[in-house]
């Protein structure tokens, strides 16, 4: 039997799987390793170079008139927030339901939404169900229309959460912050930013998201490109034409060149070959692309739903993507057959669940099913078998983010498209008018970097500035080894502090949600230190020091997994490094991590904080 059409067979009862189905999956082992050692590089997230400097133009914010200037702002506020994305806004709106009024927010963008502020580019859209990503669904009583919503309906939904927790009403967009300094004598942080502010703040949330600054390649010779480029985070569409849903009408008489073929490609390469004279797409490694089947969503089935029926949507979605058990799977798509796969094999033979090694092995099973059914998918749309092949993914699904498109694979089958498979080498160099990949010079009229954020690189570079704590001490150089907080979200010596992300907490594939927890905790601390009269909050450091090893000891498992995977930013270029286990999620998953936050504050533990007293 092909390792391409390896099925996931009932487990025999002695030792799991018969010689011959072993020898297959072994097999298929032998092809990802093979595939992925391709892809390897010595120089893991160092081939990306830096957006400053020469390169300081493909961060510029096209989405806003140029020249905005304003005066700088010297007052205090109770609460400030960094970061206007979704994790923001479920700050600033648990806190407004809390109570709080002083809440400020700085965003670097012009408006709030986060990365869909930023990602515009045509096609834009969530790959999740919106009822499990867009958060507040219910509070607000809204009810998406589509399954899958697109990027403007998802900004439009972000900018709704803030006109209705009055968000915008101390806002500052348009501006980044450039340092944070503990201020001890008066208990407060001073935030100084690059519109000369100094804003003194006693909270500071920090919730600047993963996924705003742009990564760009370090290929050679792109300094000397004369043609046009632009990223796909900062849409040119006074260059192609159109807008977010497509209709680029201005590029029929040129020839383009995108680079990367991650999520943002997958949906805007359909676009792009649609309104170009010829369009190159060129290929390190390739997506996984599934079916998408997006259809509308009838109002009346939001009004059948009971109350809460959005987190028991949201959690029941986030338990099966995570490798949890539950008894049905309310989502049913593409995220979870993988869970339903699993669930088949298990109900098959009990005998599986006696053991880790057992469920590791069957879930290495339904995942070959999966990703068996998403390779067959791309000889059924792709006519040419030669590059129907280069565009199968030989990796497990959850090794890259999974995508899912219903025109993408179709795009191949164009005459003016060309995949331009570089076979893990990625592209060679750039000269002044074209791009040299497999030792073949394309000439191109633009080039697209579709090479998405940094996600990799140290927490200070990605914030765009550091933290200056009690003992003088940053941030930087106390994470120099790797992070240390107390449940991802509080750090010694940098008191009253909340940074919201994935590192050291619970990590899901449905982000928002992941931020909706960790705005309802910074909610709880800091209603909290109001009601009981505390000045400063912080963990101590034996608290600190449990919890990291907490991280360190459930990682080991996955960092297994990662380092088999093809290198992406889910395992730092193919790199992983023992800074990465330190800084992993909580290795139980996210809900059992959601589940010891809430237990946290239902046991009062708030007092065992180092707390000093108003």
């Amino acid at each position: 039997m092909s390792t391409d059409t390896l099925a996931a067979p009932a487990p025999a009862p002695a030792s799991g799987l018969s010689d011959e189905q072993m020898a297959e999956l072994q097999a298929l082992r032998e092809r990802y390793r093979v595939e992925r050692d391709k892809r390897l590089r010595e120089d893991g997230n160092e081939q990306y170079v830096e957006i400053k400097g020469d390169y300081a133009r493909y961060a510029v914010d096209p989405y806003v008139p140029p020249g905005f200037t304003r005066a700088p702002l010297a007052d205090q506020v109770e609460i400030l927030v960094i970061g206007g994305g979704f994790g923001g806004l479920q700050a600033g709106a648990h806190l407004r339901m809390a109570g709080e009024e002083s809440i400020r927010f700085i965003e670097a963008g012009g408006d709030f939404g986060g990365t869909w502020y930023w990602n515009r580019y045509p096609g834009a859209a969530c790959d999740m169900e919106a009822s499990v990503y867009l958060p507040m669904l219910e509070e607000l009583r809204v009810k998406p229309t589509m399954r899958f919503a697109m990027g403007a309906d998802i900004l439009a939904h972000a900018q709704h959460i803030a006109r209705h927790f009055d968000l915008y009403r101390d806002a500052l967009f348009q501006t980044r912050v450039t340092k944070l300094e503990w201020v001890e004598a008066d208990a407060v942080w001073l935030v100084h930013t690059d519109r000369d502010d100094r804003i003194r703040a006693r909270f500071v949330v920090m919730s600047n998201g993963p996924l705003n600054r742009p990564k760009l390649p370090g290929i050679p010779g792109i300094e000397g490109y004369r043609g046009h480029t632009f990223h796909t985070s900062r849409w040119d569409y006074a260059y192609t034409g159109g807008g977010p849903l497509g209709g680029l009408d201005k590029i029929g008489d040129k020839r383009i060149a995108i680079i990367g073929t991650g999520a943002t490609a997958v949906q805007c390469v359909p676009h792009l070959a649609e309104g170009a004279k010829h369009l190159y797409v060129f290929q390190r490694t390739p997506s996984s692309v599934d079916v998408r089947n997006d259809r509308p969503v009838p109002p009346e089935w939001y009004d059948e739903q009971k109350p809460g029926w959005q987190r028991e949507r949201i959690e029941n979605f986030t338990t099966l993507v995570a490798g949890g058990y539950a008894d049905r799977d309310l989502v049913r798509d593409g995220w979870t057959e993988a869970a339903r796969n699993f669930r088949q094999l298990a109900m098959a033979d009990r005998s599986v669940l006696s053991s880790m090694e057992k469920i590791m092995l069957t879930m290495e099973l339904a995942d070959a099913k999966k990703m068996t059914a998403v390779r067959a998918r791309v000889d059924e749309v792709v006519k040419d078998p030669k590059v129907a092949e280069s565009l199968k993914p030989w990796y497990r699904q959850f090794c890259k983010r999974p995508c899912f498109h219903d025109e993408y694979l179709q795009t191949f089958n164009r005459d003016n498209v060309t995949l331009v498979d570089t076979q893990g080498a990625g592209v060679e160099r750039i000269t002044e008018n074209g791009i040299v990949a497999n030792g073949q010079h394309f000439e191109v009229d633009a080039i697209v970097f579709a090479t998405g954020f940094e996600v990799g690189t140290g927490y200070t570079r990605r914030a765009g500035y550091d933290l200056i704590g009690r003992s003088g001490e940053t941030l930087s150089q106390k994470w120099a080894h790797g992070m240390r907080t107390l449940h991802g979200m509080l750090t010694n010596g940098f008191p009253n502090l909340f940074i919201f992300g994935p590192p050291q907490s619970g990590q899901t594939a449905n982000y928002t949600h992941s931020l909706g927890e960790q705005a309802r905790h910074a909610t709880f601390l800091i209603s909290q230190a109001h009601a009981r009269k505390v000045r400063t909050m912080e963990p101590t450091v034996a608290e600190e020091d449990a919890w990291v090893q907490t991280i360190i000891d459930g990682q080991r498992r996955n960092q297994e997994f990662l380092a088999s995977c093809t290198p992406g930013y889910y395992n730092n270029e193919g790199k992983p490094e023992a800074r990465g286990v330190q800084n992993s999620p909580y290795g139980q998953g996210p809900i059992p991590y959601f589940k010891m936050l809430a237990q946290w504050r239902e046991s009062d533990r708030f007092s065992g904080l180092q707390l000093t007293s108003l």
